[in-house]
């Protein structure tokens, strides 16, 4: 029987975590990264021997049916034979473990078995389609670790952060409700992990609470449905009786001028470390001037110095992307709160970030759609609500008319011209329909049916947008109207 799954919520709490302490965690770190290594590498052995099986081969030529128990049987089989199962690769981990004294002293059986979990996951989503490589982790990117429960290994106790014999002090802000709320619910286990803040290690332990995190009075959901049509510029959602267009994470500082000034003293300096390591400068032409081109990179292994003035370089990139980051999450945690004060029930086409990420690059990046979708899915579930996404393939609305025909339009088309001789926005028309998708599909008569009782809260929200953008757009022609004697107060 698989384990029932409650709700869950994290509060994250800083540590006072001293010189000496912080040596022994990064000792702990470094033994759980090599031992994570090992259990993936073995992983992705096993899911090897599986993939070329016959039993596998054989699998995979039956149909694919909901109920076809001589498929799923014969997966089975193909695993149990290579011993590729998330209890199996635990017990290898138990193995490596021991077989190294100095990681079983640095790592628990808990952590071990979670590490295993975690390589197997990994390895699963190659196994399944859903990635094509798995990484292998460096120093710098293994950033956390977990444990099970909270009865043996990493722990919370008391107020205070225990690892087998290392305890720290947490640094808890009693007049902070979210923090408290946390603390006061059962925790179900501890991570602890390390980010670099200001070019400085900071650490934290997350506690994995069980139940519904602290809602603030002005983060209130209610129930109802939402159907939503997210794009890179804006989200547009229609509720029971209210409708609108957000702008999508507005105002996220990119830094990149900033950044690209960094990187390029960071080159200059790893080229004056490492002279050895680049090709000879070349002379060649650009347009009709003469320039010296700078040597590409030696093929092969090279070593890498990294002097001082580059590491401080590193940790200013570092601290401008972390803000970047935690800016974008806060914009987006934002909407999130303002799209479920209008239902909890969500519906929302299954849009390919990765396809936005290739069309539109770093503007998009910096806006994190991805991060927004998931955060979403999480707090409407969290809620006592849901999130349904629908393929954009099967349903396609910005083309689907009330009619139930369809009509292609281009991008550049903000406006839908509807057969029945509605005019509406495009991007609110769309939300509008997601608020009747059924099982993927468009339940044209539901629509029909409540458009003329919303149709004047569409409209309203169209007006609403287009007021918002002419002030936008009158605000930014006044300041580049002023010049620099009118901007100097008196």
């Amino acid at each position: 029987m698989p384990k029932s799954s409650t709700p869950s919520f994290i509060t994250t709490i800083p540590l006072i975590v001293a010189s000496q302490s912080e040596a022994e965690l990064l000792s702990r770190f470094q033994a759980g990264r090599q031992l994570y290594n090992a259990l993936l590498n073995e992983a992705m052995v096993r899911m090897k021997l599986v993939r070329k099986s016959d039993m596998y081969q054989f699998a995979r030529m039956l149909p694919k049916l909901p109920k076809n128990k001589l498929r799923n049987e014969a997966f089975k089989v193909a695993y149990q034979q290579y011993r590729y199962s998330e209890y199996d690769l635990q017990a290898y981990a138990t193995v490596v473990a021991n077989q190294s004294k100095w990681i079983a002293s640095k790592v628990d059986s808990n952590t071990q078995q979670k590490l295993a979990t975690r390589a197997f996951k990994a390895s699963s989503r190659v196994m399944l389609g859903f990635a094509k490589k798995v990484r292998f982790k460096v120093s710098a990117q293994f950033k956390s670790m977990e444990g099970k429960s909270n009865k043996q290994g990493i722990r919370w106790v008391e107020d205070k952060f225990i690892w087998g014999k290392l305890t720290l002090e947490p640094i808890i802000d009693l007049d902070n409700p979210v923090t408290m709320h946390g603390l006061t619910s059962k925790i179900k286990y501890v991570r602890i992990l390390f980010k670099f803040i200001n070019g400085k290690r900071r650490w934290f332990a997350q506690l994995i609470n069980e139940g519904i995190p602290f809602q603030k009075p002005a983060n209130f959901t209610q129930n109802g449905v939402v159907g939503l049509d997210l794009n890179v510029s804006n989200i547009a959602y229609v509720a029971d009786n209210e409708a609108g267009l957000l702008p999508f994470a507005e105002g996220v500082p990119t830094f990149q001028k900033e950044i690209s000034r960094i990187q390029s003293k960071m080159q200059r300096s790893q080229r004056l470390a490492n002279p050895d390591n680049y090709e000879p400068d070349s002379i060649g032409r650009r347009g009709r001037k003469q320039v010296v081109k700078k040597g590409k990179n030696k093929k092969g292994r090279l070593k890498w110095q990294q002097s001082k003035r580059y590491q401080k370089l590193r940790a200013k990139k570092r601290e401008l992307e972390r803000r970047k980051s935690e800016y974008a999450k806060s914009q987006n945690r934002k909407l999130v709160n303002d799209v479920l004060r209008r239902g909890n029930q969500i519906k929302t086409e299954n849009v390919s970030v990765k396809g936005w990420q290739k069309r539109y690059g770093k503007a998009i990046a910096a806006k994190s759609p991805g991060f927004f979708q998931s955060e979403l899915k999480r707090k409407a579930v969290s809620a006592g609500g849901s999130f349904y996404e629908f393929s954009t393939r099967t349903t396609a609305l910005s083309q689907t008319h009330l009619t139930g025909d369809r009509i292609k339009k281009s991008l550049s088309e903000r406006v839908h011209y509807d057969l029945t001789g509605i005019v509406m926005h495009r991007d609110i028309f769309s939300a509008f329909l997601s608020r009747h998708i059924i099982d993927s599909q468009l339940s044209l008569l539901d629509a029909q049916l409540e458009y003329p009782g919303l149709e004047q809260v569409l409209l309203g929200a169209w007006q609403c947008y287009d007021k918002k953008s002419a002030n936008r757009v009158s605000i930014a022609e006044s300041r580049l109207s002023q010049s620099s004697v009118e901007q100097i107060p008196s």
